[in-house]
């Protein structure tokens, strides 16, 4: 620690390149936060996906309905412990395409049981059982459109049309969290009774169920008995795991994960070629000096570690707060797009790598002018004064 000042003395010998090159590696670390929180957006529903879940939708497309009547016949599958069904709504809130969210009807009571990851409170829970209108919602949305327990709200489904202007009145008679951090809760739940009563077409018919197995190990087999039980019929099922239905949904874009690190290599890779050139820079102007301090009795690995220091500072002190702003942000600011990113946080398990990261910039950036600066000689540094 007594040579800090003497590091700390280095750094401010070129100020404007030593600012630049912090400012370039806190760009890259706060690029590194984003795209992290983005990647988390896209697959945080994978790593929370129920292992004893299923989810069963029609074999061409999930834009394709299947009859209402399979839900009793997946229920007697062997292996099968119950099921609920889902259809995708579509709808928009007060005519607005850019008020989107998701808005899905389902069955309420069976629902709850197999989600246990949405909390919501008893008295709310009755309420929806009760009411042939009521729709809860998550607590994200409730957040972004100011909803309250008790508003009526009306949603314009281009899908689902009804007599009149189209519109569907629902009363919110609840508001869920999520029981971990990372659950979705940026939709909108309401009774599929009340959608089979006033749509127009598609009457008897469901978007897709989810099934709850009652061994998670069997879950492989027992999706194959659920689409051995369709095959060969007007309406044949694709069964699989819900986190590869997830996953199927993220991929539609592309290999997040694969995009995310290319993209991160590349920034990576171009500010280890900025921060490597700023340290070679400072030891070629320092060479009488470090000459002089190796005369005076400094050792090559003492003047090794100095440069490391000096190197491993830079990248703390740009990346550090580069990884700070990025969680601010995340945090306060929030999802930019709350209908396409609704789960917009910054992992911690990605907080600790940038972390590591900054230490491993600082490390490899000076490992080279550390090393050069190590093998000098006294003679030939003090004679390149001369």
């Amino acid at each position: 620690m007594k040579f800090i000042g003497l590091v700390w003395s280095n750094l401010k010998r070129k100020k404007l390149r030593t600012s630049l090159t912090l400012l370039s590696i806190f760009v890259a670390f706060f690029l590194f936060g984003l795209l992290s929180t983005i990647k988390q957006s896209f697959t945080a529903g994978v790593a929370l996906a129920g292992q004893d879940r299923l989810i069963v939708r029609h074999k061409v497309s999930l834009i394709l309905s299947l009859p209402e009547s399979y839900r009793a016949r997946i229920a007697r599958i062997p292996g099968v412990d119950s099921a609920v069904n889902f259809t995708w709504f579509g709808g928009v809130y007060k005519g607005e395409e850019k008020n989107f969210f998701a808005q899905m009807p389902t069955d309420p009571e069976p629902f709850l049981a197999m989600y246990p990851e949405y909390l919501l409170p008893e008295e709310q829970k009755q309420a929806w059982l009760s009411t042939r209108t009521g729709a809860i919602v998550g607590r994200q949305l409730a957040n972004r459109f100011g909803f309250q327990v008790g508003q009526k709200i009306q949603i314009y489904s281009p899908i689902w049309l009804r007599e009149g202007d189209g519109s569907w009145e629902f009363d919110i008679v609840g508001i869920f969290d999520g029981a971990k951090k990372g659950t979705d809760t940026s939709g909108m739940y309401f009774r599929h009774d009340y959608l089979e009563e006033g749509r127009m077409q598609g009457k008897g018919e469901v978007g897709w169920y989810g099934v709850r197995v009652k061994e998670p190990e069997r879950a492989a087999e027992i999706a194959a008995a659920i689409d051995a039980e369709f095959a060969n019929s007007p309406y044949e099922t694709k069964a699989e795991p819900e986190g590869a239905f997830i996953q199927g949904f993220a991929q539609q874009i592309g290999d997040i994960g694969t995009i995310m690190i290319a993209i991160v290599s590349a920034v990576f890779f171009t500010i280890l070629l900025v921060a490597g050139n700023t340290m070679a820079q400072a030891v070629r102007e320092r060479t009488t000096e470090l000459g002089v301090l190796k005369a005076i009795g400094f050792t090559n690995g003492l003047v090794l570690v100095l440069v490391l220091i000096e190197s491993c500072i830079i990248a703390l002190v740009g990346g550090l707060p580069g990884i700070a702003a990025a969680w601010c942000y995340t945090t306060f600011v929030g999802s930019p797009d709350p209908a396409n990113l609704p789960i917009f946080y910054f992992p911690e398990r990605d907080v600790v790598v940038g972390v590591v990261l900054t230490f491993a910039l600082g490390v490899v950036a000076g490992l080279f002018p550390a090393l050069q600066a190590m093998r000098l000689q006294v003679a030939v540094a003090l004679r390149r004064e001369a």
